[in-house]
Parts: structure tokens; C-alpha cells; sequence
């Protein structure tokens, strides 16, 4: 049987999740086209059966919001599923290029270098409410790395000369290199760094 390669470009054997945490919620076997239709939706914990690039794909439909407002709009795109496959594939040649590392890895280890591993919550005692570190879920830690990594992204195309696709291919690799110029890095620093404070 002939391997799927993600993009038809590159092989996803061999790549390993090496946080054990998330072992289990990070997909690397792709389909032969990474934009399944929500297939997968009928199951539960269906988001961890879902190939990791595909979920890249589905965040750069919808950005997330940050605080209250939805920030950064996902209009590169305007909705159309093959702008972001075309998006996600041109990014990855570019870190490719950079790297000469198969891009598929460079995004898992990007992720688990990206994916903060407590958070803080708001307690009420008293009538007054107080912050309090609490340990943060594998698939939450996961959607928080792509949330932010998209929104790193968008956030330094916003105004600029840039285009999607390099800004993302920067965002990754950043992430990649555990660098604070990735907004997913910054963000998990300072969210580890309140819980740290909120003991």
C-alpha cells in the first residue's frame, strides 16, 4: 500500500509526539486530504482524532476571539476551505525551505512547545474573587497553542506588507524555536508566569 503523505508532499512517519501529555490529543496520521468535512464529529473527543494540520486549517477559518471581542478576522480567507489549504501548504514549503526539516514535524514540536501547562481561574470567597492556578487540560493546552499561533499571524499582518503566509511560517517557526517572537511562546510565558504567581 503507497503512504498518504500530507499535501502529497511529506511523510508523516516517523514523527512522534514527545510530550507524553499530549501523546494522545495530537493526531500524525493524515488523510489523503487534510480537510475532512467534521467526519470525525459524531465521536467523542472527536477534535483528538482529527490529523493536527487539519486543526490548523479549521483555526485559520475562525481566528477565536481575544478577551471579549473577535479581534482578528479570518478575511485572507473569506471562508473559502481551499484559500486556507493553499495558505497552510505555502507556509509549510516556506519553513521547509528554512529548515530543510519535514514541516509536519516542525508544527507538532512547534505545538508542544507552544501548548502552556497551567492556567488561571477566578474563585469567589467571600464575596470577593481571587485568582487560582489550576493545571490546564492536553486538549485545552493544544487549542490554546493554535489559537495563539493563529492569532500571532494575523496580528502581525494586520497593517503591514507581510502576507498570511509568511507571517504564519514565522509564527511556526518561532514557536518551533522556542523564541519569544512567537505570540504562542509569549502568551504561554505569561499565562505560566500569572499561575505562577496565583499559588
Amino acid at each position: 500500500m503507497a503512504e498518504i503523505k500530507t499535501f502529497g508532499k511529506w511523510s508523516v512517519d516517523g514523527i512522534k509526539v514527545n510530550d507524553t501529555g499530549l501523546v494522545n490529543y495530537i493526531t500524525v496520521k493524515g488523510p489523503i486530504v487534510p480537510r475532512t468535512g467534521a467526519r470525525y464529529a459524531k465521536q467523542k473527543f472527536y477534535k483528538s482524532k482529527i490529523f493536527i494540520v487539519e486543526r490548523l486549517m479549521n483555526k485559520l477559518m475562525v481566528s477565536g476571539h481575544k478577551g471579549k471581542k473577535h479581534k482578528y478576522t479570518s478575511y485572507t480567507n473569506t471562508g473559502k476551505a481551499n484559500r486556507v489549504f493553499d495558505i497552510v501548504q505555502e507556509s509549510f514549503e516556506v519553513i521547509e525551505q528554512k529548515t530543510k526539516t519535514n514541516p509536519v514535524k516542525v508544527f507538532v514540536e512547534a505545538v508542544e512547545n507552544a501548548a502552556p501547562r497551567e492556567e488561571i481561574i477566578s474563585i469567589e470567597y467571600g464575596g470577593a474573587r481571587y485568582p487560582k492556578a489550576v493545571d490546564c487540560s492536553p486538549q485545552r493546552r493544544i487549542d490554546f497553542a493554535i489559537k495563539h499561533m493563529i492569532q500571532g499571524a494575523y496580528g502581525k499582518k494586520f497593517n503591514t506588507k507581510k502576507g498570511i503566509v509568511e507571517t504564519l511560517s514565522e509564527e511556526i517557526l518561532a514557536a518551533y524555536q522556542k523564541t519569544t517572537a512567537s505570540n504562542a511562546i509569549a502568551r504561554k510565558l505569561e499565562i505560566e508566569r500569572q499561575a505562577d504567581a496565583s499559588r
